[in-house]
């Protein structure tokens, strides 16, 4: 018998995992177009551009630190930033958002599930794409 315990101790661990948990289900659901249940790079990348046209109000192509607004920090801009002009062009926000997926993708199999995504590297690769 399941005592009274256990479920209080189940639901703190569902409710304390529920929201990563959840904005991670969401996102596969969001950007997965074969809608196989997992993200794959072309998937990502495609969802990457159109953040990035939307994050480009004054449409020059290029995203600096006030329009990336907090999705890479600082230091993470200055290494994203191979030419070291602030600003990052469509050719290097998608490596950046490669990277991310890479490390998010520790089986190397290609495709990226719920699970993944809710990883560290995972987590910043979805602030990548929203």
């Amino acid at each position: 018998m399941i005592s009274a315990r256990s479920i209080a101790l189940a639901l703190v661990i569902a409710l304390s995992a529920g929201p990563a948990w959840s904005a991670s289900a969401n996102a596969v659901k969001m950007f997965d177009t074969d809608n196989d249940g997992t993200l794959d790079l072309p998937e990502v990348k495609k969802a990457a551009a159109a953040t990035f046209a939307k994050l480009d109000p004054d449409h020059d192509g290029t995203l600096d630190a006030r329009e990336l607004r907090g999705r890479l920090s600082a230091k993470e801009l200055a290494v994203a930033d191979p030419d070291r002009d602030g600003t990052l062009t469509l050719d290097e926000y998608l490596s950046v958002v490669e990277q991310r997926f890479n490390a998010a993708n520790p089986d190397k199999d290609g495709t990226l599930d719920a699970k993944e995504l809710n990883s560290r590297a995972g987590r910043a690769l979805v602030r990548l794409l929203r």
